[in-house]
C-alpha cells in the first residue's frame, strides 16, 4: 500500500521535476504561529513537509535548528502537542506529506506503540530518526514499517557501497542524502560531489533521492535539482523565520511570510531545474552519525 510520500514523488516523476521538500521546526516559535506557517507551506510550494520534533539535546544539529527548538519547547511545545499539529493541518490538508524528524529519546519516553498510533492516527506519512542506526531497526523501524509509516534513512558522504546496502535494508519512502560533513546549517555541498553521489545511491536504489543541507537559495536548489529526486530545505527556513522574531522571540506580523516567501522562491528555483516537461531524466554529515550509518 502506497502513502501520501510515494504518492508525492510518483506525480513529481511524472511531471519531470524534484521535489522542493521543507523543513521547520514544530512549535517554532509558538504552537499557533507553528500551524500556520505548516498550513502555509504546501501554497508557497511545499511538496513535502519535514516536521522537526523538539528535543533539550539536539547533537546533530547547528545553532539555528537547535534555536528553534529550545524556542519550540519554552513555548510549551511536546511531543503530543507535535501530534495534535499534524491532526489539525490534516483537518486542511490531507495530500501534503508529513515527516517528523528527530531523535529516538522523546520516541522512547513518550512509548514507541503509543507514539507509531498516535502518529498514525495525526496523518503522520513517514519518520527520520537520525540516532537509529540499522542496528537498531527492531527498536523502531520495523514496527513504524508494519504501522504503515515509510522509516527514512540518511545516507552520508562515507556511505560506501559495502554500507550502503545495509542503510537501504528497511529504508522507504525516500533516501535522504546529507550533502556534506558537518551539522545543520553549514556550508553548501560542491554540486558534481552531489550529482555523482545521487548516481552511485541509485545505482543501489529505485528509491528518490532528496538531497539536503547546505541550501540556501534558490540557485542552489535549482543546481541540486537538476540531478536529484528532492531538495531539502531547513536552515535557511529556519534563519527566516528567526529575523522575523521581535524582542522575547514573540512572532511578528510578518513571521508567516518570512517563511513561505523564501518557500516561494525555492519552489522557483527548484521548478526551474528541468526546462524539458516529461518524465526525469535524472546539512551535514554529523560526525558521530557518519560513524552510526557510514
Amino acid at each position: 500500500m502506497s502513502t501520501r510520500i510515494d504518492d508525492r514523488f510518483a506525480a513529481l516523476k511524472a511531471e519531470g521535476r524534484a521535489a522542493l521538500v521543507t523543513f521547520v521546526m514544530a512549535g517554532d516559535p509558538d504552537p499557533e504561529t507553528s500551524l500556520a506557517i505548516v498550513t502555509a507551506l504546501p501554497g508557497a510550494g511545499a511538496d513535502v513537509i519535514e516536521l522537526g520534533m523538539p528535543f533539550t539535546d539536539p547533537m546533530a544539529d547547528g545553532p539555528a535548528i537547535q534555536a528553534a527548538g529550545l524556542r519550540a519547547l519554552k513555548a510549551g511545545m511536546t511531543l503530543k502537542k507535535t501530534l495534535k499539529l499534524v491532526t489539525d493541518f490534516r483537518v486542511q490538508d490531507d495530500k501534503t506529506p508529513i515527516v517528523l524528524m528527530g531523535y529516538y529519546n522523546p520516541i522512547y519516553v513518550y512509548g514507541v506503540d503509543k507514539f507509531l498510533a498516535g502518529a498514525k492516527a495525526a496523518g503522520v506519512d513517514g519518520l527520520i530518526v537520525v540516532d537509529l542506526p540499522p542496528e537498531e531497526d527492531l527498536e523502531l523501524c520495523i514496527p513504524a514499517r508494519d504501522a504503515g509509516l515509510n522509516f527514512i534513512r540518511l545516507a552520508t558522504p562515507t556511505t560506501d557501497d559495502r554500507r550502503l546496502p545495509k542503510v537501504l535494508e528497511n529504508t522507504s519512502g525516500f533516501v535522504y542524502y546529507v550533502s556534506l560533513t558537518g551539522i545543520t546549517g553549514a556550508a553548501l555541498a560542491d554540486y558534481a560531489g552531489v550529482s555523482a553521489a545521487v548516481k552511485r545511491i541509485k545505482g543501489h536504489t529505485g528509491l528518490p533521492i532528496a538531497v539536503g543541507f547546505g541550501v540556501k537559495n534558490a540557485q542552489n536548489a535549482a543546481e541540486i535539482a537538476v540531478n536529484a529526486d528532492g531538495v531539502v530545505v531547513g536552515s535557511a527556513l529556519v534563519d527566516a523565520l528567526k529575523t522575523s522574531l521581535g524582542p522575547d522571540n514573540k512572532a511578528g506580523e510578518g513571521s508567516v511570510e518570512a517563511v513561505t516567501s523564501l518557500v516561494a522562491s525555492l519552489a522557483a528555483g527548484v521548478r526551474g531545474a528541468r526546462p524539458q516537461a516529461g518524465p526525469a531524466k535524472n546539512g551535514g554529515a554529523f560526525s558521530w552519525l557518519t560513524r552510526l550509518w557510514a
